[in-house]
């Protein structure tokens, strides 16, 4: 093979294996040492040089989006195998992506002999095996699926020269840092395989899929207190309540597929200017919702701003810096509503979560773009 020679793989090759070898062995009492998934730096960077060179080709005008999984074809369930493999590079891999590019489908890549190459695909890869997406032209995203939670979890994002390592010990580090990010970030202290915080996982993601921006505001479930921080009446009041995933949440194992629905229906609400409005329960009481100050309340001038990366440092900022109108607004909601949580998402894919700081007093604006690539 040619040697890499994207800069950004062999800066963050290192990093990235450790972080796998590390895992791995915590996951497997130290027996994994030696596991067939376990990257080294070279094959980090390869894989990665690899994928961005592919990222900045077109095959019939398009762009590839690929996802590659660094394992053997024995190690994947019902794996499909090419006759011959096929060697790992950019012209290799922007050749195959039109067929790979569904989500939930990966090229399966492996070495031997000191080359690597493609064997097939696959739709299932194994906890903590190392896969890296190609999500846009130079934009990459490493990530590994997690093993109490079966969701996949970003471990770097690559943007041309740019690079954001996540701090895993970020929401260690926040004041009062929200359910919400500790599950992004992987967190295994407070499990998210049921509540709001799956829930809203799957809305963050889908907010931002749709590319238009939006708010979604979590209110507590019986309390009226968040029509103190909206005009009425409200254009797209819903009543009765609007309650299919509240209905799906209430079955002790909900159908994946029925899930899925239920969240981007909701999520698509958001794509209305103004507020879409759901309880804590997962009703949905309204969207569109125009958010105003509540009477008596000052104006918010400025939040604390986080961003769980390595080498971030904690910033104050006035809202308008973070965003629009939109930010603006959440935040001022959030700082009235102590008990809500604003999500927001951004035209331009940038998404943050606004959760009021008990120990801080103050709101806390948790950039999360890299946790939901």
């Amino acid at each position: 093979m040619p040697q890499p020679t994207y800069p950004a793989a062999r800066a963050v090759a290192a990093t990235v294996a450790s972080h796998f070898k590390r895992h791995i062995e915590a996951a497997h009492g130290g027996a994994a040492i030696d596991m067939p998934c376990a990257p080294d730096a070279v094959a980090v960077e390869s894989i990665i040089d690899a994928a961005f060179w592919a990222s900045l080709r077109r095959e019939e005008g398009q762009a590839p989006r690929v996802s590659l999984a660094f394992l053997p074809p024995e190690r994947a369930r019902h794996p499909l195998v090419f006759d011959q493999p096929l060697a790992l590079g950019p012209a290799t891999l922007a050749k195959v992506a039109p067929a790979v590019e569904r989500p939930g489908i990966h090229l399966g890549v492996w070495r031997e002999g000191g080359d690597f190459h493609v064997w097939g695909t696959t739709r299932d890869v194994p906890a903590f095996c190392l896969v890296i997406e190609v999500v846009a032209s130079g934009l990459l995203v490493v990530k590994h699926r997690n093993e109490p939670f079966g969701k996949f979890v970003n471990v770097a994002v690559l943007e041309g020269d740019q690079i954001k390592i996540v701090d895993e010990r970020g929401g260690a580090a926040i004041p009062d840092c929200p359910a919400l990010v500790s599950s992004l970030l992987g967190s295994v202290d407070r499990p998210i395989a049921a509540g709001v915080n799956a829930v809203l996982v799957l809305m963050a993601a889908s907010m931002r899929q749709h590319g238009r921006g939006g708010i979604l505001l979590v209110v507590p479930d019986r309390s009226d207190a968040w029509r103190e921080s909206v005009v009425t009446p409200l254009t797209y009041a819903i009543n009765p309540p609007f309650s299919e995933l509240a209905e799906l949440m209430k079955t002790p194992a909900p159908d994946p597929d029925d899930l899925k629905r239920a969240v981007d229906a909701i999520a698509g609400l958001t794509a209305v200017d103004g507020a879409t409005i759901i309880t804590d329960r997962y009703d949905v009481l309204a969207f569109g919702a125009k958010i105003m100050r509540k009477r008596g309340s000052p104006q918010l001038e400025q939040v604390n701003v986080t961003e769980p990366v390595e080498g971030s440092v904690a910033i104050r900022a006035t809202p308008s810096q973070l965003g629009g109108t939109r930010h603006l607004s959440a935040a001022q909601f959030v700082h009235d509503q102590r008990d809500a949580t604003a999500l927001v998402a951004s035209q331009d894919g940038r998404f943050t979560i606004f959760k009021w700081s008990p120990r801080e007093q103050f709101v806390h604006a948790h950039r999360v773009d890299a946790l939901l690539l």
